[in-house]
């Protein structure tokens, strides 16, 4: 079951990488970026799961909050706000 959501997110990755090189506008690339995160706050908690360490559950709470603000401190420059 581990390698099912192994080969998921490593086709997420793929797909999100695609869109952030191939996205026509700065708003697409940063929806990327965001995905990308997302992504890989998922694959730290599926290590935690793997590996009986708990302290990647950890990291990826503090991941997923600065990624959230550093995307919307992104989105705001790109809205023209800073």
């Amino acid at each position: 079951m581990i390698y099912i959501y192994v080969i998921l997110i490593v086709l997420a990755i793929i797909f999100a990488a695609l869109r952030g090189l191939l996205g026509p506008t700065a708003s697409d690339r940063v929806v990327a970026l965001d995905n990308l995160t997302t992504i890989s706050t998922a694959g730290l908690v599926l290590l935690g799961f793997v590996f009986q360490r708990f302290i990647y559950i950890d990291v990826s709470l503090i991941y997923g909050v600065l990624s959230f603000v550093g995307v919307l401190t992104i989105a705001r420059y790109l809205e023209g706000g800073l």
